[in-house]
């Protein structure tokens, strides 16, 4: 993490001194999210809701990264890092250029509310797509890139300001967000759904942390001494700003029911720790102070906090970050790193060794499905605007040229019964019927796209508020699936999407299975490198693709029993971890080949090989297994992970790091308390469960480590 202890200092003590010289009714009015200027001051307009989840959003041009899962699936924190870097980059570029013109409107500000880093706990959730999956690990590893990311490597100042949202438990249902109690036991929050939020708070240095919409265990996320004051600040050491979700300290009194007013609800949060506003409850600060309800002094400090943040991003200084020109946004180098993230974040699921693809002459490829000629189907939500898309459909006609015909079928609406209003139900089946027949190969293109899935009054999904009802495509989809696997040509399924979709008969029926994701702006290109063999994919699932919802707990039960791959009882579809490749990279052995005596840390000795002939990136993953602790998770825990690239027959020696806490188990008081010391670590390209070695034709290397 890089030491702002310094930075931070000075900025605050500026900040007192800028603060002290407002009026109650000034400072109040910074609290805003929608901050007003304060000009006898020298103090500009300043609108702190920015957004970059996957790229700078909704500011105009920027490039275009995939949907934040599709970049979970790449596993490579350090290319996620680049992605925020790029952001905070691009975001620099766009703030120096619209200053300049006095334009410092919603969006276009430096302190971007990303990322998301709560736990995809049910694959009904609309917003998962936003986070880094189902799993703590890694959504902490990713979590602290992007944050180290946006954020900067420099001492004194911040290129941009990231916020690890929602704290703390939040994962849906989206219908029912603003007056929803989420009920977690005390050892399912240390164990999932805390453990990312402290990593950015401790490791990155986040500098803000958004509430959430509901209630956790009684109290309202923004309003909450236990979550804001007790453990973030006190006991987590967290120094930075805190925010509201949009309009949600409202929800205090209009249907959470903890207050009866706006000067209630205002005070509850001020009180608690909530430093700004998303939303107008704010503007009732005045009058709560007025009633008795706040302090002048809780007014100033949240004032403080907010102003430390401005000069740590140097807003009032000149810096070298104000030399950052607007040419760099969308350029080669921030377009190319969009690209590798794209190819790293694309999973195959299965291959009967259709894939990859040769382009040769006189060959037909069909393409097919709504999402395949789709621009909402490469960008997920919270999105910014390419200057150029590139879908599937044009990612494989670029590619095929002219050595071959590339015929094309929208097949069926994304979820109507027709395309043309005025036509019969499933008026474009024949139409993809005939393109298959008339193709030595078909690439189908079903899914999702934020219309479907996503967040509660952003989306058309009005009768599930941006959640799933289920796991199944829509109807009109599956129909057009059926009827291309009944031409009998070889099918290609790739399913763009942000969640786990049922692909039980994709599996059964198709030739190949490709998870593409939301794949960014741009991401046809990279789809038709994977397709066409010019890379080999090498995602791999953040989240469990479940068979159906049979066996999961209710959605609105945020206990973990049952949920993921760690707690789950049944068998996957496709399992968290697993991702095929075009090569044939295996662990040959593994062994301890030491430990840190002071941090405790054990460090793995790893063999990899490519034995196939194609080369290929890859994930080294590593689990743990404690066989003896009542309180170890009933399965296993991812606790390591490394990217490698192998050329076809390359074997390469790896040294992998297991933290001390991986062998640290969580009691029922939510403590972290020392395992039994009987564990195995497991060892491979994926999980070490039946099913990913039935879909793989791999098991992990085990390693027993004993009590001393």
């Amino acid at each position: 993490m890089v030491n702002r202890e310094k930075a931070r200092a000075q900025a605050r003590e500026r900040a007192r001194e800028l603060v002290n010289q407002m009026t109650v009714e000034e400072r109040a009015s910074q609290l805003r999210y929608d901050a007003p200027a304060i000009e006898r001051l020298g103090v500009p307009t300043y609108n702190w809701w920015g957004e970059a989840l996957h790229g700078v959003a909704r500011a105009g041009a920027a490039t275009s990264f995939p949907q934040a899962i599709g970049m979970a699936a790449a596993f490579d924190p350090e290319l996620i890092r680049k992605a925020g870097d790029v952001a905070a980059t691009e975001g620099r570029a766009k703030y120096n250029a619209f200053s300049a013109e006095n334009d410092r409107d919603i969006y276009k500000g430096l302190t971007f509310w990303s990322p998301n880093v709560n736990i995809f706990r049910d694959p009904r959730w609309g917003r998962g797509q936003e986070t880094y999956g189902e799993d703590p690990y890694l959504t902490s590893r990713l979590g602290v890139a992007y944050v180290e990311g946006l954020q900067g490597d420099e001492e004194n100042i911040m290129k941009s300001a990231a916020c690890a949202k929602h704290f703390a438990v939040h994962s849906g249902p989206e219908a029912v967000r603003h007056e929803f109690n989420a009920v977690a036991a005390k050892k399912d929050m240390a164990e999932t759904y805390l453990p990312a939020f402290k990593a950015c708070v401790q490791e990155a240095g986040v500098e803000a942390v958004m509430g959430a919409y509901n209630r956790t265990n009684g109290e309202p996320c923004c309003g909450s001494r236990t979550l804001i004051e007790e453990l973030l600040r006190k006991e987590w050491g967290f120094e930075g700003h805190f925010v509201s979700d949009c309009w949600a300290i409202r929800d205090f009194h209009e249907h959470h029911m903890v207050t009866h007013t706006m000067e209630e609800s205002a005070a509850m949060a001020l009180k608690a720790g909530c430093d700004i506003n998303c939303g107008v409850t704010y503007m009732y600060l005045l009058k709560a102070l007025e009633q008795g309800l706040v302090t002048e002094e809780e007014i100033t400090e949240a004032a403080v906090r907010a102003f430390t943040a401005r000069y740590l991003l140097g807003l009032f200084d000149e810096s070298e970050f104000d030399r950052i020109p607007y040419e760099s946004v969308e350029c080669e180098e921030h377009l190319e790193v969009a690209q590798q993230l794209t190819r790293e974040s694309v999973v195959l699921l299965k291959n009967d060794g259709v894939l990859p693809l040769q382009v040769s002459a006189g060959q037909t490829v069909g393409v097919i499905g709504p999402n395949a000629n789709s621009r909402e189907a490469l960008i997920g939500n919270y999105h910014g605007t390419s200057s150029r898309y590139i879908t599937v459909l044009e990612g494989i006609q670029d590619k095929v040229g002219n050595n071959g015909r590339v015929l094309y079928s929208e097949g069926s609406h994304l979820f109507k019964d027709r395309v043309e209003n005025l036509a019969w139900e499933n008026d474009r089946i024949a139409e993809a019927v005939t393109v298959a027949k008339h193709s030595d190969v078909v690439v189908l293109c079903v899914g999702l796209n934020e219309t479907l899935e996503g967040e509660e009054g952003d989306t058309g999904n009005s009768y599930a508020s941006g959640d799933k009802a289920d796991l199944q495509l829509p109807a009109p989809q599956r129909k057009l699936m059926e009827a291309v696997f009944a031409v009998g040509k070889p099918v290609i399924v790739c399913l763009m999407a942000g969640s786990a979709i049922d692909l039980s008969q994709a599996q059964e029926k198709a030739s190949a299975v490709l998870q593409l994701w939301y794949p960014g702006a741009r991401g046809g290109k990279a789809v038709a490198d994977i397709l066409f063999g010019d890379c080999s994919p090498s995602g791999k699932l953040p989240v469990t693709f479940y068979r159906s919802l049979e066996g999961l707990p209710d959605f609105e039960d945020y206990s973990m029993k049952g949920r993921t791959y760690r707690y789950m009882e049944g068998e996957a579809l496709y399992p968290f971890g697993y991702g095929l490749t075009y090569g044939d990279v295996r662990v040959e052995s593994a062994a301890l080949s030491g430990k840190d005596a002071e941090s405790g840390d054990v460090t793995v000795h790893v063999s990899v090989k490519n034995a196939g002939n194609v080369a290929t990136g890859d994930v080294i993953q590593i689990y743990v297994k404690d066989r003896e602790s009542p309180f170890a998770v009933p399965n296993h825990s991812l606790c390591a992970f490394a990217r490698v690239f192998l050329e076809a027959g390359e074997r390469r020696e790896m040294e992998i790091k297991v933290p001390a806490r991986a062998f640290l188990v969580v009691n029922d008081e939510g403590e972290f308390v020392p395992g039994s010391g009987n564990c195995l670590l497991y060892v491979g390209t994926g999980q070490p469960d039946e099913r990913t070695a039935a879909l793989s034709g791999k098991r992990s290397v085990e390693i027993a480590l004993n009590p001393a």
